[in-house]
């Protein structure tokens, strides 16, 4: 099947109870900027359990360049292996503040690369088909040297975790906290190794995490449910923490009495019930800042490919056919994840 053609297959939510279906759908109008893309690696990530759940969406695509428009950016050719993440379309208009300083994560007017809605009326539908259609300056180029695979968990957890590290300084002065090691604190972890930073330390609640915190290059790690003296013993030695983990019952008021004055918490996941009360006096006396972030702009995405590739970063996977799709959504809700699951389309 050509991509030419306008109607595409995948697997699809119909209601928020039921399996995704396999069925045919038709992409966004053709426009001269677009880019179709014939899938070939899709990552699996708690925003689509999210979207089952009539949440969020986002998504983590990789693929060959099929057909490019005449006005397509960022020299796309046909051939090309490329990538979209979870922004599929922003305005990049020269009023609009986000855009204009190359933040165009923050656009007001941005569109989801699945599950949202287009500015000329059409559907965005996302990485679980055999292609996909996007506009062109949502989509990367993909370095020689980073797998498909990789790639594909890095254009949603890997720029989601990779944004604040960069925006907060993150360097060889840095200690940072990552809180939880899954999908997205995995590569937490491997970024700010890769980033130089002073000390790294992971949390988790149980130990069974921590000799793979170990290897992904902390250099401590937290059981909090099974160290009953760990707020106690790490106050204020971290400068950054990075929280990737949305449960609203999280020990918040504990994780940052970790933080050395005028340290930075910066929360990435996201709970579906409000986060827990705080009591104020000791953030202020510490001069604590709170802070949330969104996935990557497309600069620092870019950025972001180029360090994994230079420092040999690789996502802890594990890919599955495309038509498994449903047992990995589910294996995901029961966290079986490890960190991430990958559907492939067998004829890639």
């Amino acid at each position: 099947m050509g991509s030419t053609e306008e109607l595409f297959h995948g697997w699809m939510a119909t209601d928020a109870n039921s399996a995704l279906k396999y069925q045919t759908f038709k992409p966004k109008a053709w426009e001269e900027t677009d880019v179709d893309i014939r899938i070939s690696h899709c990552g699996v990530c708690a925003s689509d359990l999210h979207t089952l759940r009539s949440g969020w969406a986002r998504h983590e695509i990789i693929g060959i360049a099929v057909r490019v428009g005449t006005q397509a950016r960022g020299g796309i050719k046909i051939g090309d292996r490329v990538g979209v993440g979870p922004q599929g379309y922003t305005c990049r208009k020269s009023d609009c503040d986000s855009c204009s300083s190359g933040q165009e994560n923050y656009c007001r007017s941005r569109v989801g690369t699945y599950g949202d809605q287009y500015p000329n009326g059409s559907i965005s539908y996302g990485g679980f088909a055999d292609y996909c259609r996007h506009n062109s300056y949502s989509v990367f180029s993909i370095p020689e040297g980073l797998a498909s695979e990789d790639a594909a968990v890095m254009l949603c957890a890997g720029s989601t975790v990779y944004e604040p590290l960069k925006e907060h300084g993150a360097g060889p002065k840095t200690r940072v906290g990552v809180i939880g090691l899954g999908g997205l604190g995995h590569l937490g972890v491997s970024f700010a190794r890769a980033m130089g930073c002073q000390r790294v330390t992971a949390f988790s609640r149980s130990m069974t995490k921590r000799e793979d915190a170990l290897k992904l290059g902390a250099d401590e790690y937290v059981a909090t449910a099974e160290q009953s003296d760990w707020a106690q013993r790490y106050t204020s030695t971290l400068d950054l923490i990075i929280c990737t983990v949305s449960d609203p019952r999280m020990p918040l008021q504990e994780y940052l009495q970790l933080l050395r004055p005028k340290g930075r918490f910066c929360q990435v996941g996201i709970p579906e019930e409000p986060l827990p009360r705080l009591d104020t006096m000791p953030l202020v006396l510490n001069g604590t800042s709170i802070s949330f972030s969104d996935s990557a702009s497309p600069g620092n995405i870019r950025e972001m490919l180029g360090l994994a590739t230079e420092k040999g970063i690789k996502a802890w996977t594990q890919v599955r056919p495309m038509r498994e799709v449903n047992e990995a959504v589910a294996d995901l809700s029961k966290g079986k994840a490890r960190f991430r699951f990958v559907l492939q389309n067998l004829d890639d």
